[in-house]
């Protein structure tokens, strides 16, 4: 599995890390930075160029690491046809391919122990996408809203 991985400072260590163990668990990792640590960076610069690259690589999958994974996640969504999902625990993990197709997670390096982090993105990038009607329905819903600015219609709420 091709997998694009950005931080900011807050998540640099956490990345390296997560960079290594999921190149020895043979997947093929593409880094975005940051390449070397600056307290000052700005996760926008990671985050968008690794959910970009997620964008223009449809079999691919990304991750995003912060102090808190808020922002990362919500850069990452600003990516046309991006669904990043912020990650907490292995059932919030899996939730997001099974139920809402995303295709980038974001985790906190400073709320969570390095190999609860390995476990969240393992399950997120082995939990395929249900492919369930519902799901679907919701999906779609999104990408008309993101490209027209259309809301759904009421009568497509509490069916």
């Amino acid at each position: 599995m091709r997998v694009h991985v950005g931080s900011d400072h807050a998540g640099f260590e956490v990345k390296n890390r997560l960079v290594e163990v999921l190149r020895a668990r043979d997947h093929e990792v593409v880094d975005h930075g940051p390449f070397e640590y600056d307290a000052s960076d700005d996760y926008p610069v990671y985050c968008l160029r690794a959910g970009e690259a997620v964008a223009a690589d449809p079999d691919s999958l990304g991750v995003v690491v912060g102090g808190s994974g808020n922002g990362e996640q919500m850069a990452a969504n600003k990516v046309r046809g991006i669904r990043a999902a912020l990650v907490w625990s292995e059932q919030t993990a899996q939730l997001a391919r099974q139920h809402n197709d995303a295709q980038v997670i974001s985790v906190g390096a400073r709320l969570h122990p390095f190999d609860d982090i390995v476990t969240f993105v393992e399950t997120f990038l082995n939990t395929p996408y249900s492919g369930d009607e519902r799901h679907t329905r919701r999906l779609e819903m999104l990408s008309r809203y993101e490209a027209s600015g259309e809301l759904p219609p009421l009568s497509a709420a509490g069916r």
